[in-house]
């Protein structure tokens, strides 16, 4: 299943074959719209309840909650890296609104670490108890802990926890070192994040199970993560920032699975944008720059996607001789406001039904829309769309495309820098299938110093620690292997020092509960 904030999809897969795949609009209780999907889709396909094995589900749920500071829980900052790391304090570069949704209190405190290991300071146990009085008096239920280079040694930042945690039981904690890569700030920043939608990923779970519950299905359910893999839903209350990217991660991966494509451009088109992410081993490219989450700067694992505001629903406005599309669109409201189910706003699906793209709504409605605009609307569809894939490329040659998403129908011919389009069976439910195949992976990503050590042992160990991890997430160690490895010189540290980024995947175990 794909829970978006328009549709929520859902398709039944019994190995290679897609039964049945239906499209639903997501309700304000998102229990009630996994409902009306799944009963939608059993009463297609006729499968009995007790023959589903596994539920998978990827949202958008958190995402939208916290671009839109709404349902965000205040935390408290706790940094160790004093005396060094005070002079930007916790949420300095956060946007307003968001500051005043989620800073719950901040504090800096001794601790920390230099690039080649040394502490800056060594950690007052004694301070973070007082500071565990400050929190119990604000009455604050969420802390972020951070530590300077935590991901060389995170011992400061597991010790000030397990303190915080005897003192205060109540309180979730959210580890950076856990949580984001190198850099202090987007580090915490990613600790933050995740602490401020704790206890809404607490709720969202209780709704999934309950939707099951309601259906009378008692297969476990899992939930996708940004880089396309599966994690236990015990997993997503702990570290909900992880499903950031999910819907375009989904939409990929269903699109590798539907073409049988591994290294290609794909792009889904939906109601209100175009996302357009790049595989690479049948998996989505990882983002290597800093990713801004509503104004909030920070570097946990995200997909490398491009969206533009072009979709089915986007409003075509005619200006001049002139035409613009998006990145306006009436979204969840296209089968309300567009000319062809009888609104009165001119949209990308009206221009597809006219032009002869596509085939629904009531194409009689149409009748006093101009053949020009039509020509000139379609022409600028195929162009936005077009730089868009080109935005993405590492080279001018030509590369194949796979368009997915229910408003791939907007595209009607070849485009430029196009090797070869591809358009697959169950298209528009592309991302429910990227959910329903995910994987369960495990990732280390840390910095290591290579003088005088063995470097394949090195390797070796992160290597092994990524397969532990993905084993521990619910894979079956007979498939796990390792699908990518990136060695980074860090070329201003001593010691020929490398960040070492190594992932690895495998299929879902099907021994044992996977949601325990």
């Amino acid at each position: 299943m794909d829970v978006g904030g328009t549709n929520t999809d859902a398709v039944l897969i019994d190995n290679r074959d897609v039964l049945g795949a239906v499209k639903r609009p997501t309700k304000a209780n998102v229990e009630d719209g996994i409902v009306d999907a799944i009963t939608a889709l059993l009463a297609e396909t006729c499968v009995e309840r007790a023959q589903i094995r596994r539920v998978m589900i990827g949202t958008t749920h958190f995402t939208n909650a916290f671009v839109q500071a709404r349902h965000l829980s205040k935390v408290f900052a706790l940094r160790l890296s004093y005396p060094a790391g005070q002079d930007i304090p916790p949420f300095s570069a956060w946007p307003e609104t968001m500051r005043e949704a989620v800073e719950g209190g901040s504090y800096v405190a001794h601790g920390g670490y230099n690039f080649d290991g040394r502490e800056i300071s060594s950690l007052d146990e004694d301070e973070i108890r007082r500071v565990a009085g400050l929190i119990k008096d604000s009455g604050i239920a969420q802390v972020a802990i951070s530590c300077v280079f935590s991901q060389l040694n995170s011992d400061h930042e597991h010790r000030a926890a397990q303190i915080l945690r005897k003192l205060l039981p109540d309180v979730g904690i959210s580890l950076s070192s856990e949580l984001g890569r190198v850099g202090l700030l987007e580090r915490e920043n990613a600790a933050i994040m995740n602490g401020c939608l704790r206890p809404l990923a607490a709720q969202v779970d209780k709704a999934f199970q309950a939707a099951l519950n309601r259906l009378g299905i008692s297969a476990p359910f899992l939930v996708s993560q940004n880089d396309g893999t599966l994690m236990k839903s015990s997993h997503m209350r702990d570290y909900p920032v992880f499903t950031f990217a999910a819907g375009p991660t989904n939409s990929l991966r269903g699109a590798a699975w539907l073409t049988g494509l591994s290294e290609t451009i794909v792009a889904d088109i939906g109601g209100t944008t175009t996302d357009i992410g790049v595989l690479v081993n049948g998996f989505p490219r990882q983002s290597s720059k800093l990713v801004d989450v509503g104004g909030v700067y920070t570097n946990f694992r995200m997909p490398d996607i491009l969206s533009i505001g072009l979709g089915g629903g986007s409003i075509v406005a005619k200006l001049g001789d002139m035409i613009s599309i998006g990145p306006k669109s009436v979204g969840f409201e296209l089968r309300k406001k567009a000319w062809i189910f009888g609104g009165n706003v001119l949209t990308a699906s009206d221009i597809a039904v006219a032009g002869g793209a596509a085939k629904f709504g009531d194409e009689k409605k149409l009748g006093s829309l101009d053949r020009e605009t039509v020509n000139t609307a379609t022409i600028e569809i195929h162009r936005i769309i077009e730089e868009g894939i080109d935005r993405m490329k590492t080279s001018a040659d030509k590369v194949p495309v796979v368009l997915v998403g229910g408003g791939s129908v907007l595209v009607s011919r070849t485009l430029n820098g196009v090797s070869k389009l591809f358009v697959p069976e169950h298209a528009e439910c592309a991302n429910a299938v990227g959910a329903a195949i995910g994987q369960v992976g495990g990732e280390v990503d840390k910095i290591f110093q290579f003088d005088g050590k063995d470097k394949q042992k090195v390797l070796d160990e992160a290597e092994q620690y990524a397969r532990e991890s993905s084993i521990a997430a619910g894979a079956d160690p007979a498939t796990v292997e390792i699908i990518d490895r990136d060695m980074i010189p860090i070329q201003y540290l001593p010691g020929n020092t490398m960040r070492v980024i190594c992932r690895a995947v495998g299929d879902l175990s099907y021994e044992g509960p996977a949601n325990a």
